[in-house]
């Protein structure tokens, strides 16, 4: 299994085209909302000082203490802690996505190129963690955000880095030790279906479990399907694993069925939060269902079923969700209510708690934190 290790991350910021103060001046570009704009123009109208835009430029120059530390925090495999049984999980109404983040950094360097730069926002014209900082540190192509009162006082206060995650996109990505603790306190499964992989997460959390024997999976991104498969034959070669490629309201056909009926003790996963994020690689269901009620009928009603028909009697469905918004475009979405409506048409509603986790970037959750909400059938 192949990490990302530090020094390519670093060696791919490397060949820069600008090398002196002047060269920057002459060259850069800012890139706004609606067109690109030669920095001396942009400052000017702007009266943005030059010298705020040398200390934009030493930390170009230094761009390597960033990443390193970029990478140390988001992206260091520890192999030593990869797992994580037997820690003792998290118990029931005190579950955090934020907790022993450390688990995390296994799945963002696994598939660091499509949770850094190759998942856009849905709802938002944001550009991506990575685009950014390709733009600035390889093209001297600056995001007007950079260059913003806000921006440029972190940025001498020597905290640039707390720009780009506040203001630039990356994938969301569910602890695999949440996953972990959710099986071991509450859904106590053993032979386990997922209708996403959630970038492998869910596949590590539930193989961490000793009493898991059995993990079906299914997700529409050929490369996420390719490396959980990869990962579940490197680390849990013991444990039967099935991954599948296809969106799962397909699922829902005689095979699969006739294969997997009433096979399953527990279905989990956190499911697209309709078009919040657009992946890139596979035929995710906001492009194949247009509107909001088409995909909640064809994309959201059809998977409810299919949960239905693989799950035991007596057996558990588990799905995290949030309601959420834009500021910018006034978009709002009643997820929770919209999905469980439907869902309640099959199943017993059980129990409904807070997950605690951080906002999704520009977007904001209409409450205070998701939900992981919990049915029986």
């Amino acid at each position: 299994m192949n990490f990302l290790s530090e020094e390519t991350f670093v060696n791919k910021f490397q060949k820069r085209k600008s090398t002196t103060f002047t060269d920057f001046m002459n060259q850069a570009t800012i890139k706004t909302s609606k067109k690109m704009v030669p920095i001396k123009e942009y400052i000017k109208d702007k009266d943005v000082e030059t010298k705020d835009l040398k200390v934009l430029f030493e930390n170009i120059q230094k761009r390597e203490e960033y990443l390193t530390r970029f990478y140390n925090t988001s992206l260091r495999v520890d192999k030593e802690k990869f797992s994580i049984y037997p820690k003792k999980p998290m118990k029931e109404n005190k579950m955090n996505n934020n907790v022993e983040i450390n688990y995390k950094n296994f799945i963002r360097n696994l598939h660091y190129d499509g949770i850094l730069k190759k998942t856009k926002s849905g709802i938002e014209n944001i550009p991506t963690y990575m685009d950014v900082l390709e733009n600035l540190y390889l093209k001297d192509i600056i995001d007007y955000k950079i260059v913003t009162p806000s921006s440029l006082y972190y940025m001498k206060e020597g905290r640039l880095g707390s720009v780009f995650s506040s203001y630039y996109f990356r994938a969301s990505i569910m602890n695999p030790y949440l996953v972990y603790s959710l099986n071991l306190s509450i859904l106590k499964g053993s032979r386990i279906f997922t209708p996403t992989l959630g970038w492998t997460s869910y596949c590590y959390g539930f193989l961490e479990c000793p009493d898991v024997v059995e993990y079906v999976g299914t997700d529409v991104i050929p490369d996420v399907c390719k490396k959980t498969t990869k990962f579940a034959e490197t680390f849990y070669p013991n444990k039967k694993v099935k991954i599948y490629c296809d969106p799962s309201e397909t699922l829902l056909n005689p095979n699969y069925i006739k294969k997997y009926g009433e096979h399953f003790d527990v279905v989990f996963f956190s499911p697209p939060y309709y078009k919040l994020e657009k992946y890139k690689g596979g035929e995710q269901s906001i492009e194949i269902y247009k509107t909001y009620e088409e995909w909640l009928e064809k994309y959201w009603k059809a998977t409810i079923i299919l949960c239905y028909k693989v799950l035991q009697k007596g057996g558990k469905l588990c799905y995290i969700l949030s309601d959420y918004g834009s500021e910018n475009t006034k978009e709002q979405y009643d997820l929770i209510e919209d999905m469980n409506n439907i869902t309640k048409q099959y199943f017993k509603l059980k129990s409904i708690q807070d997950m605690h986790n951080k906002d999704v970037h520009v977007t904001k959750h209409k409450k205070s934190n998701e939900k992981i909400i919990i049915f029986t059938k």
